[in-house]
Order: structure tokens, then C-alpha cells, then sequence
């Protein structure tokens, strides 16, 4: 496809397109986050329970700032890497390698520093593997059909993000019975702490068989050569402008996207909910994630990436307004489910959209460049969403959430305008 947002005639079908490295990375993804979903929705409670309870907010937020920006400056190097390298799949293998050894080892924390330092390792492993695997999808697939693959990856994500709560769900009953879901503290605090440990070194198993599909099952494909105007020896195009642009909007955007673990962390502080509930939230959030994943790469495909983006980006600003003055529990599940169809309408799309603006040569330093500065923005955002949290309440930081994301919206709009031009 053109860098235009109009689509192209109709091309292969879902059959078609997700097969071979888009099916295996798409399992691959879902494995991976069968593991880091089991722990993920238990989080800031365990975090609560190592430090104080007025620095939770604070330390959940330098713990998901520092992994993500972390992760942002090593997906730029590994995506260049991978392009110098014209090979993809191994670093794809030490990334998921990594965050597979690291993260049952929360299972050992005692201290709001080690979870942290914890998080900090885990996402290098994300930051190694992230440009190299995407690069690969866009290269696997028809470029009328990126929004499609894209987000059919996506949709196996979330649904790892569905299956890991609720086997975390089921250990905890076991361990704990039916007391945790309640919320009504008839479980000792130190029995449960034991509990989550249990289910953190539990999220081993998963994430090793993800590393042996990526070893047996993912092919190592070749970037296309670059073909710049002036032969095969002349340096390689600059990437466009108006991918730049995009860039710039999505950066933007991620200064008011912090964490979803601050949705539990608001959920267990304003309206009393237990790790059971916690977990079925955080498991409807994702269903909702993963049933408008595929629907909206094809509506990505269809009328194009940048009007799918904005409609995700304005969903996101009226669900952060929603959640600021929300008063009631059912008001908080409405919204985070309304919530999951901003993903859907936004995480292929922008991806496609990246493919779409770049060569395949370039392409590994482009989705660098790309999640490197969206990642970037997310310490400072967690960060500032923590502090505004702290400082003035939670409904001040969702509301600046919100403002920044109608400003990300208006950026985009603006400077990355539909046609070919650089």
C-alpha cells in the first residue's frame, strides 16, 4: 500500500495472511503474555505490600516509567542492529529469552526496589525483541494487509492477557480459597503476599514454551535491499516526514498514556476492590481488547490508518473523562470495557501505519524509532500521572490524560496529512 490513507484494491484474505511468522509470533505473544499476565493485574497490590501505602502509587509508577523508557531506547538499537544485521529472529530469541528468566524471580522480592530493579531487567528483554519482531510481521504480509496482521498479533496478546489471570485466578483459590475474592481481608496479608509469590514463579512454565516456538517455529526472513535513486552503493532514502509526524503525535500521546496497572491501583483504593475482582477487571479490560483487535485492523485497512488512530485517540480522551468523575463500581467496569476498544481501533493501525511510511530496509529502525520515543514518553508519564495522583487525586491526573490525547489527536491531523509526499 501508498503512504496515502486510501486503501488499495482487496487483497488476500485472514487465511491468506495469518499464516507461517505472523501465526507463530501471534502464539509466541500469546504465551508470553499468558506469563507476564499472570502477574501483571497482581501488581500494585503486591507492590503495596512491600512498601508503604502512600508511596504505592509512586513506586508503581517508577517501576512501569523506568521498564517502559528502558525498553524504548533498546528497541531503537535492536531495530538498527537487525537492519545492519539483515536477520531478525535472534534477537526476537534473546528478548523473550530474557523476560521469560527474569520475571518469575518477583517471586523473590522483598523490598519496592527490587521490583523494580525486576521490571527494569524484563524490559530490556521487551526492548530487544520488540522492532526486530515487528519488522518481521510487516515483512511476512501484503502491505494493503498490515493492519490485519497487526493486529491479529494484538488479538493474541490480549488473549494471553485473558488466559494468564485467570490462571492466576485458579492458583489463588487453590492457595487461598474463596476468601481473596471478597476483598474483606479475611485472608492474612502475609498468606496472601505467599500466595502471589507462589503464582509469580508459576509464570515460568508459559514463557518457556513461547521461547521453544520461537526456535522451532519462527523463519528468519531477509529485509528487501533498500533501492535508492542513485544505485545499489548510494546511502539509503531518509525516512519521510511525515513519518516523523506521526512519531511526534504518538510521543505526545503517551505523555498522558501511563500505566493500565494505575486503573487496578484505582479500582483497590477508591472502590475497595480485592485480587479477585482485580483480576476479573483486569480480564474484561483485555476481552475487550481482544474482540475489537482484529475488527479494527480491518477497519484500518479499509478507511485507512491515521482516521483509525484519531478515532482510538478521541475513544481514550472521553473514557479518561468518564473515569475522573466516576462514582460508582459499575461506572469504573463500563468504562475500562468501552476503554478496550480504543486498542483495537489503535495498536495495528499505528503499527501498519509505520510499515506504510517506510522502506523495508529501514523498517527494524523505524519501529526502533517509533516505540523509542513513544516509550520514552512513558516515564515521565507514569511518573507525572503517580505525582498528580499523589499530590492532587486521582481524577486531576486522569483529566490530563485526557487533554493530552485531544492535543495528540489535533498533532496528528495536522502534520501527517494523506498523499506521497516526504
Amino acid at each position: 500500500m501508498s503512504s496515502d490513507d486510501t486503501p488499495p484494491a482487496p487483497q488476500p484474505g485472514f487465511g491468506a495472511v495469518v499464516r507461517g511468522n505472523v501465526l507463530a509470533v501471534g502464539v509466541v505473544s500469546l504465551l508470553t503474555d499468558l506469563s507476564s499476565e499472570m502477574m501483571n493485574p497482581l501488581l500494585p497490590v503486591f507492590v503495596a505490600g512491600l512498601v508503604p501505602t502512600q508511596a504505592a502509587a509512586l513506586t508503581l509508577g517508577l517501576m512501569e516509567g523506568l521498564g517502559e523508557a528502558t525498553a524504548s531506547l533498546l528497541k531503537l538499537v535492536s531495530g538498527r542492529l537487525s537492519d545492519r544485521l539483515g536477520r531478525r529472529k535472534a534477537l526476537i530469541l534473546a528478548g523473550y529469552g530474557l523476560s521469560t528468566l527474569t520475571r518469575p524471580l518477583f517471586s523473590l522480592a522483598t523490598t519496592g526496589a527490587h521490583a523494580v530493579g525486576l521490571k527494569f531487567v524484563d524490559r530490556i528483554g521487551k526492548g530487544v525483541r520488540t522492532s526486530p519482531r515487528d519488522a518481521l510481521i510487516a515483512d511476512a504480509v501484503p502491505a494493503a494487509r498490515r493492519g490485519l496482521a497487526f493486529s491479529f498479533h494484538r488479538a493474541m496478546d490480549h488473549a494471553g492477557a485473558v488466559i494468564g489471570p485467570l490462571v492466576a485466578l485458579a492458583l489463588l483459590h487453590l492457595l487461598l480459597g474463596y476468601g481473596f475474592w471478597r476483598g474483606d481481608r479475611a485472608v492474612p496479608a502475609a498468606e496472601e503476599m505467599a500466595a502471589l509469590r507462589i503464582v509469580f514463579a508459576a509464570a515460568l512454565v508459559p514463557g518457556l514454551v513461547a521461547v521453544a516456538v520461537i526456535v522451532f517455529a519462527v523463519r528468519e526472513v531477509a529485509p528487501a535491499p533498500a533501492t535508492a535513486p542513485g544505485g545499489p552503493n548510494a546511502p539509503p532514502e531518509r525516512l519521510p516526514r511525515r513519518f516523523y509526524g506521526l512519531v511526534a503525535a504518538a510521543a505526545l500521546f503517551a505523555l498522558g498514556n501511563s500505566s493500565d496497572l494505575f486503573l487496578l491501583l484505582y479500582a483497590h483504593e477508591r472502590f475497595g476492590h480485592g485480587l479477585g475482582q482485580l483480576i476479573a477487571l483486569w480480564i474484561a479490560l483485555h476481552l475487550a481488547k481482544m474482540a475489537s483487535s482484529v475488527p479494527g485492523g480491518l477497519l484500518a485497512d479499509r478507511l485507512g490508518r491515521r482516521a483509525a488512530i484519531l478515532a482510538g485517540w478521541g475513544l481514550y480522551a472521553l473514557v479518561y473523562l468518564g473515569l475522573a468523575g466516576a462514582e460508582e463500581s459499575w461506572q469504573l467496569w463500563a468504562l475500562l470495557v468501552v476503554y478496550g476498544l480504543y486498542f483495537g481501533l489503535t495498536e495495528g493501525a499505528a503499527k501498519a501505519l509505520v510499515a506504510d511510511l517506510t522502506p523495508s530496509s529501514q523498517r527494524g529502525t523505524a519501529f526502533g524509532i517509533y516505540h523509542g520515543a513513544v516509550g520514552l514518553a512513558a516515564l515521565p508519564a507514569s511518573l507525572l500521572f503517580g505525582v498528580f495522583w499523589a499530590a492532587l487525586g486521582p481524577r486531576t491526573a486522569f483529566s490530563v490524560g485526557a487533554g493530552l490525547a485531544l492535543a495528540a489527536a489535533v498533532v496528528l491531523l495536522t502534520v501527517v496529512r494523506p498523499g506521497p509526499g516526504r
